[in-house]
């Protein structure tokens, strides 16, 4: 990533970074080497832990189980249940009431409805529109996981940066010191510069505490210990053509709006099967088998009682007249249609939302490369005037650069790189914002398994 910020042709104050960032690099190898509590995680490790053990991603799975179990339940109504009962009681006085019976074995089933039908084809629906939450769950925590993994990514470079800034900023304040102590600079000039360490230690120490809270906040979403994660910069895919908008069509709608659409689907057809009750027959199946008692006075009344009765048929019903069931098929009715609305705003401001994401991507892409200019200028600027601080000004009248001036130029270098540093994570977080809006996230994510790794990652 520091490579898409520098010049083509390496500079001295970009051999001289490059040499400082690699004696951190090598301090971090061997920080790693010997601590083995360090725990290093890929980009595509975390998310694959992210979404395994995201509470949401979990909860929509488990309303795909609801949705399966609620669509068998529908077809099994048509399996004959078999219930055991007992109906024991003491003699009988008078005529004998009800069936009292030592055991009896009953079985029912549904033969044949109209609005079943319907209540099938909802629970199908369901369980699609079960199915596209539950990817839509699994792809916003991805998207969530990545952004905090680039976040990481970010904030390592910034310590760097900063680290770097302080003890340019601490060189400032020794050389200003020394000048004000031989009366060639004010004590304003002196207390600028302590102003400007300070300004830098402040922000590093902010910055640290970000790092801190972002630590935690993946750890949190992957589920292992904050303490002793690190992550590896080299396994985040790259930003290339793949992450540009596409030139061909979009799609319609998202995993989300999708869900909305089949819910809906799902509720019309419910109330499909509401409306389809009255005047339609239904056909049920029975069979029961009884053991009657005989100390319940049945063999005084009958000239011709046994004990062991069975029965088998099927049961025809036609429904005329049920209010409360009309008054649930408008309900029904109602609900689908608010689902039908609910998924057309949804799909709608999908859309829109993808539009300003698309002009905002842009945008920041734009930023990004006036603040690369940006450094690049300011970088540019200071090695032109390490070279006059070592040579001369190359002219009689011109001014002689100070090492005050180096340091404050290092100083001004570095804050224009953190400003690379935050324009290219705005755009990169938006990047991934619009992969997931065009539908490309997963394969982008798939991308980082072609990544080496530049260190083994524990198990």
């Amino acid at each position: 990533m520091l490579g898409a910020l520098l010049s083509d042709k390496p500079t001295a104050g970009a051999l001289r970074r490059l040499s400082r960032t690699s004696s951190a690099l090598g301090f971090l190898l061997l920080a790693l080497a010997i601590t083995p509590a360090m725990a290093q995680i890929s980009f595509g490790g975390a998310i694959d832990l992210a979404v395994r053990s995201s509470p949401k991603v979990l909860m929509a799975q488990a309303n795909v189980d609801k949705a399966r179990a609620a669509l068998a339940e529908t077809h099994d109504v048509f399996i004959p249940n078999l219930v055991f009962g007992s109906a024991v009681g003491p003699p009988s006085y008078g005529f004998p009431l009800g069936q009292p019976s030592i055991f009896n074995v009953t079985s029912q089933s549904l033969v044949f409805s109209y609005s079943q039908r319907d209540y099938i084809r909802s629970a199908r629906a369901a369980l699609e529109a079960a199915n596209l939450a539950l990817k839509d769950a699994r792809l916003a925590v991805a998207e969530d996981t990545a952004i905090a993994y680039l976040t990481l990514d970010r904030d390592a470079q910034r310590k760097a940066a900063l680290g770097e800034q302080e003890n340019d900023a601490k060189q400032l304040v020794t050389i200003s010191q020394e000048r004000f102590d031989a009366g060639q600079d004010s004590a304003i000039s002196l207390t600028t510069a302590r102003l400007t360490a300070a300004q830098i230690r402040l922000a590093a120490l902010r910055a640290d505490d970000e790092a801190s809270d972002d630590q935690d906040h993946l750890a949190q979403m992957i589920g292992l210990p904050a303490r002793a994660l690190t992550i590896a910069s080299s396994s985040i895919p790259s930003f290339t053509a793949s992450t540009n908008p596409p030139s061909g069509p979009l799609p319609a709608s998202s995993p989300a709006v999708e869900a909305a659409y089949a819910t809906a689907h799902a509720k019309r057809l419910i109330a499909f099967g509401d409306q389809r009750y009255l005047w339609r027959p239904q056909v049920s199946f029975f069979a029961q088998y009884s053991l009657y008692s005989t100390f319940n006075n049945y063999q005084d009344y009958y000239k011709q009682f046994q004990q062991n009765n069975a029965g088998i048929g099927v049961e025809i019903t036609l429904p005329i007249f049920d209010k409360a069931h009309s008054d649930k098929a408008r309900e029904s009715a109602a609900d689908a249609v608010h689902a039908e609305r609910e998924a057309d705003l949804a799909r709608d401001q999908f859309v829109e939302g993808r539009f300003k994401l698309e002009h905002t991507t842009a945008e920041l892409s734009a930023q990004a490369e006036v603040a690369t200019l940006d450094q690049q200028l300011a970088q540019q600027q200071l090695d032109v005037m390490l070279v006059q601080l070592k040579s001369g000004t190359g002219s009689p009248g011109g001014v002689q650069m100070s090492p005050k001036d180096a340091a404050n130029a290092e100083i001004a270098e570095r804050q224009k790189f953190l400003a690379v540093l935050d324009a290219n994570f705005a755009m990169r977080q938006a990047q991934i914002n619009l992969l997931r809006q065009t539908g490309r996230l997963e394969e982008w994510i798939k991308s980082a398994a072609q990544t080496p790794s530049p260190l083994p990652m524990l198990p």
